[in-house]
């Protein structure tokens, strides 16, 4: 018989607005966003008083200074949020030794058998959260089920400063009447055709007959079957410990342009790279995951010379493969994903002949991850990723 697994999932409330406000007092209170106020600008994060005016993340900052035109832009500073966060990790990694971040400012614990230490799932969430609370001054939600889907809807149900419990016999009462759009990977032109066909909420979706779902979401349909289901087998798996290293995004429309798609890729391969890194890993093949606005979905795979964590070689692999495809049938995209597989520890190999090149790449690797890691994601990027 399989154990039950104890899953958190730990979402940090506004995060880069709650910092703002801790560490400017004047800011408290007020709406607030984050992000570059200029051509072209996009709202990092809203802060709660800003969100009852329609403002939100991923928002162009034009568009949220019309809705909420006495809120507050604040620069993003970087350097600060990645301190916090790592502060924060610091505290998930004295509750289990299983934490997958998504973010930086989300995480997956997984908390089975850590009940002796910190008895039942529910009491490790609230310690949890009195700890961010006590020694960030920050407040964090928290979801706790027997699976990371549900244990990411659940942080989601009672923020900010939400704690929500999902208990197994209670896992189809909780989804059934839960809106269609809280569904993973369900997004807003996909809620309006679902909507459209009669499905409202999730409990409709697991009624759908199974022609229906593979009809709507095509190769996905089994993964969708399952998770209306409340079924997740997925690990929580550290970086440390992963076989694969990725990620992926979800647009709000499809993206026309495949320059448009290419930097975000661009923009992936950098962080995946910054993880395997940070990791102490090398991959030895890359693949690209490519969803279109119907759900049909195609993934695209190379095998490497040898193995690598070099961001240039990663990328000129994942830009190989992206291009071979769009000049031959490229269409919308409406996700766009990248992973490095076939993970190993160490470094690579060392040849018989010294590589300048590599080693120059090596380099500047280096010191982008340096850079990086003191000012935030932000503060260096290839030319590729701009606009």
């Amino acid at each position: 018989m399989a154990v039950e697994r104890t899953i958190l999932h730990v979402d940090m409330d506004a995060f880069f607005a709650a910092i703002e406000q801790l560490d400017r007092p004047e800011l408290r209170g007020k709406p607030i966003l984050i992000g570059y106020d200029g051509p072209r600008g996009v709202v990092a994060t809203a802060s709660y008083e800003a969100r009852p005016f329609g403002c939100h993340s991923a928002q162009p900052m034009a568009i949220a200074r019309r809705l909420c035109p006495q809120a507050i832009v604040v620069p993003v500073r970087g350097s600060r949020y990645r301190e916090v966060s790592k502060q924060m990790f610091a505290i998930l990694d004295a509750f289990s030794p299983l934490v997958e971040p998504v973010s930086v400012d989300e995480a997956f614990i997984d908390a089975t058998g850590c009940e002796r230490l910190f008895g039942s799932g529910e009491s490790m969430a609230a310690q949890l959260k009195a700890r961010i609370r006590e020694e960030l001054k920050l407040t964090a939600s928290v979801g706790v089920a027997p699976n990371k889907f549900l244990a990411k809807l659940a942080s989601d149900m009672n923020k900010p400063d939400g704690l929500t419990v999902v208990k197994t016999e209670e896992v189809e009462t909780f989804l059934e009447k839960l809106p269609i759009g809280r569904m993973w990977g369900v997004g807003k032109v996909t809620e309006e055709k679902l909507r459209a066909a009669g499905v409202k909420t999730i409990g409709d979706l697991k009624r759908m007959p199974p022609e229906w779902m593979k009809g709507r979401f095509g190769s996905d349909a089994e993964r969708y079957m399952r998770l209306c289901r409340g079924v997740d087998e997925r690990a929580v798996t550290p970086d440390g410990a992963a076989k694969s290293i990725g990620h992926e995004q979800t647009f709000g429309q499809d993206l026309e342009k495949a320059s448009d798609v290419r930097r975000v890729l661009l923009e992936q391969v950098e962080q995946v790279a910054r993880r395997v890194r940070r990791a102490g890993l090398m991959t030895r093949s890359v693949s690209l995951k490519i969803r279109f606005g119907d759900f049909q979905t195609i993934s695209r795979s190379m095998a490497l010379d040898s193995p690598t964590d070099a961001t240039d070689v990663l990328w000129q692999a994942a830009s190989t493969l992206f291009d071979r495809w769009a000049k031959s049938s490229y269409q919308p995209v409406r996700l766009i994903g990248m992973q490095a597989q076939q993970l190993i520890a160490g470094e690579a190999q060392m040849g018989l002949f010294t590589d300048a090149a590599a080693e120059k790449r090596k380099r500047m690797d280096s010191v982008t991850d340096q850079i990086t890691g003191k000012f935030g994601k932000g503060a260096i990027r290839r030319g590729g990723t701009m606009e």
